[in-house]
């Protein structure tokens, strides 16, 4: 019965991380990022090429869950998702012919897999949140000394990077993009609407490595601050929160930068949203049971 239970974790586990990088990749418009209507600021990315990765990474979440079911968060596993995350960029970048479309992604939606799987697949959203902090908090001492562009960043800007925001238990997903996306749905917005008021929270909200990298700390600042203007304005689906989303894109374009960082957690957020949306569908079931 268990080897039963593991074999329906993973696969579930895994096909909601793949589809939360399909839904992630296919929300339109996304400002400076691919999307269905063109590639934004990345000359080396396209939207087959995006999805080709995302389903390069199924058979990587499926093994990051099997090792992570029914455990308690431990070096042991966090070195061993690591490594399996670690081969999963290899064949990232197989898929897509050496470009990073998924690298940061792998990190977050690896670490979300680990903690849902610890869990069964079953629990609430602030749940596997703060076990994949848990999780991230423990030392891996087989990571490799690269340094990375994130890394020149944070010591450069002195700011949290996705290690940090992971170690937090993902306090910007806890914050805002998860009520974000909530809410906006309690409001009526379309679903695709709800999705991009949750990009767009996040990024009026993350010092995003990738905004910093590509554009430098102005680039950031005048992000942020016309995020701030979309949901200020009531979000996308308004006159004015279409117009300021629209100016959000033509200021990345401008600063040649890309919001990846946030891309990376909204992938988080949608995997979250389904695997919670299970619990939930769950407990109703029961309840029906209960009082039939």
């Amino acid at each position: 019965m268990r080897n039963n239970d593991l074999e329906k974790c993973k696969r579930f586990l895994s096909d909601c991380a793949v589809q939360a990088l399909i839904d992630e990749v296919n929300l339109t418009p996304k400002p400076g990022l691919v999307d269905r209507n063109n590639n934004g600021v990345h000359n080396d990315l396209s939207l087959p090429i995006m999805l080709k990765s995302a389903e390069s990474l199924r058979q990587t979440f499926e093994e990051i869950a099997a090792v992570s079911y029914n455990e308690e968060p431990s070096q042991m596993l966090r070195e061993e998702i690591a490594r399996i995350g670690r081969d999963g960029e290899k064949t990232m970048y197989q898929a897509t012919g050496g470009t990073n479309s998924h690298k940061g992604a792998i990190w977050s939606l690896g670490l979300l897999v680990s903690s849902a799987a610890s869990k069964k697949g079953l629990g609430e959203a602030d749940e596997f949140l703060e076990t994949a902090g848990k999780i991230a908090r423990n030392r891996d001492r087989y990571v490799p000394n690269n340094l990375t562009n994130g890394l020149i960043v944070k010591k450069k800007y002195n700011i949290r990077g996705a290690k940090e925001v992971a170690e937090s238990g993902f306090l910007p997903i806890k914050h805002y993009s998860l009520p974000t996306l909530v809410g906006s749905r309690l409001s009526g917005v379309k679903e695709e609407e709800a999705r991009l008021n949750a990009l767009v929270s996040l990024i009026a909200h993350l010092d995003d490595t990738c905004i910093l990298h590509r554009g430098g700390s102005q680039a950031l600042y005048e992000s942020k601050k016309i995020a701030h203007q979309v949901l200020n304005a009531g979000g996308v689906s308004t006159i004015e929160g279409a117009k300021h989303l629209r100016e959000l894109d033509e200021t990345m374009h401008a600063y040649n930068a890309s919001p990846g960082g946030c891309a990376d957690l909204l992938a988080a957020t949608l995997f979250i949203d389904k695997i919670s949306a299970k619990t939930n569908l769950r407990k109703k079931e029961v309840q029906g049971v209960a009082n039939p």
